[in-house]
């Protein structure tokens, strides 16, 4: 269970508590291993929720890692190698909405944030996937990453350790802080 002293701190990163909540309440039908393998393949919400979602339902942490990890990664090859095909085409779309989200994704893969990952593409993705704040995360790595051309033999494994980082952030967040990290070892 998440200590209530956490809370707080798990809300100031992007409500993600209250999301991974909502999400488990909403796919409350479905077996509860997949719940949090499900919410971490959600843009936003990703592993930090799974996480969150596990701890909730009471999943074993090691259980938890392993299926939010999967959850978390699975999106990120598609969105390495097809998004900025999906979003040419959404751009080209006559369904306004479609040309507007393409349009902002664009732009939030190409501004203040990723002008500073470009000049130090390894550590800088890395970071920004690994450290759990509003609007980082694999997905949005992956997204800059494929909008700056980053190669795949730094942004792949800059992502995967990123989300590495993320999960021992995440574990002892969700998992109750001092007692995780021991348990880790």
């Amino acid at each position: 269970m998440i200590p209530a002293m956490m809370f707080p701190v798990l809300l100031a990163s992007g409500g993600a508590q209250a999301l991974a909540e909502k999400m488990t309440s909403l796919l409350g039908g479905l077996p509860p291993i997949l719940i949090p393998f499900i919410i971490s393949m959600i843009p936003i919400l990703e592993l930090r929720g799974g996480l969150i979602a596990a701890s909730i339902l009471q999943i074993p942490m090691w259980e938890a890692i392993g299926i939010c990890i999967l959850g978390n990664i699975l999106p990120i090859p598609f969105i390495l190698l097809f998004i900025e095909k999906i979003l040419n085409w959404m751009e080209g779309c006559k369904i306004g909405w479609m040309r507007k989200l393409a349009t902002w994704l664009k732009e939030r893969g190409t501004g203040k944030k990723a002008d500073k990952i470009r000049k130090v593409e390894f550590i800088g993705l890395l970071l920004f996937v690994g450290i759990p704040l509003p609007g980082t995360g694999a997905w949005t790595g992956s997204l800059i990453a494929a909008l700056l051309h980053v190669s795949r033999k730094k942004s792949v494994p800059a992502i995967f350790l990123g989300l590495i980082l993320a999960t021992v952030i995440m574990t002892i967040l969700s998992y109750g802080g001092l007692q995780a990290i021991i348990d880790l070892f």
